[in-house]
């Protein structure tokens, strides 16, 4: 539903920017012009003995409709390539953060964080505990086929060490939110805290602590690269006690980022590669802070 609602809205704008430029195109281009333009073939006109008048309305109607269509084509084909395309960047002393739609895990010449719970869950299913086929960490999974022993295997690789206490979900060994560990050029985040029915979630502190540990990390291990990043907790993951947007983490972020000592320098650039959903708009970013 949301999909299609969403098809119509662009729909309805391409056909308002398009009459816009019909109108326009109408007012400085005089009739005379267009009407030189025949679509009505002389023999048709012969056939039904039309007259000159009507044939040349006719005429003038058809090629308006003619032209209103190609408009509609030509805005539709720009404003595609524009909304596929289209990048903000936030600048500030010596880093840039640059916000895109897209899909982090087909970005490319990066290196991408891709968020785990704080167990790195590996088994994909639609069970409370299991990591969801269609979030970012199910894609990544099922695309790298990483399982628990080569998860453990990197974290060990990493030097990364557990927390004194287990997740509330079955006793399982826990990392601190925000933690990365390398996978190639992938960064593993651990983020999700897992409750008793191993649902992901997180309180607005924890997950401001984890985006505060996050640049940290990522300030050791960008290495000389750009660092992809999603809109963390707009996926499974709930904050508890706030019903928070896509729109509203996407600000979130931001500041947590500029507030930060920890930054990747230039010429390297955080991304933040943000889903395409109603009510979010990169037209909105900071309205929220």
């Amino acid at each position: 539903m949301f999909i299609i609602l969403r098809k119509r809205s662009i729909w309805v704008a391409n056909c308002k920017f398009s009459s816009a430029v019909v109108a326009f195109f109408s007012t400085f281009v005089p009739e005379k012009y267009i009407s030189t333009v025949k679509l009505i073939p002389k023999e048709l006109i012969e056939k039904y003995a039309l007259s000159k008048d009507y044939s040349d309305n006719v005429n003038i109607i058809l090629i308006r409709i003619c032209i209103f269509l190609l408009i509609i084509i030509v805005v539709t084909i720009i404003r595609t390539i524009y909304l596929i395309f289209r990048r903000v960047y936030i600048k500030g002393n010596n880093y840039i953060i640059q916000i895109q739609y897209g899909n982090l895990v087909k970005m490319h010449n990066c290196k991408k964080v891709i968020a785990f719970d704080e167990c790195f869950t590996t088994v994909i299913g639609e069970g409370t505990w299991q990591i969801k086929p269609h979030s970012i960490c199910g894609q990544y999974l099922a695309a790298n086929q990483l399982n628990e022993e080569k998860i453990r295997e990197l974290i060990k690789n990493a030097r990364v060490t557990s927390l004194d206490s287990r997740s509330k979900y079955n006793n399982m060994v826990r990392y601190k939110s925000g933690k990365l560990v390398p996978n190639g050029d992938d960064l593993l985040l651990a983020f999700a805290k897992l409750n008793e029915r191993g649902l992901g979630e997180l309180t607005y502190d924890e997950f401001l602590d984890a985006l505060s540990t996050l640049w940290q990390e990522i300030d050791a291990y960008y290495a000389g690269k750009d660092v992809c990043i999603s809109i963390l907790g707009s996926g499974c993951t709930r904050i508890e006690g706030k019903s928070l947007t896509q729109q509203q983490l996407l600000d979130i972020i931001i500041a947590s980022y500029r507030l930060s000592s920890h930054k990747i320098k230039l010429p390297y650039q955080l991304h933040i590669v943000c889903k395409r959903q109603d009510n979010f708009s990169l037209n909105k970013i900071g309205e929220n802070i």
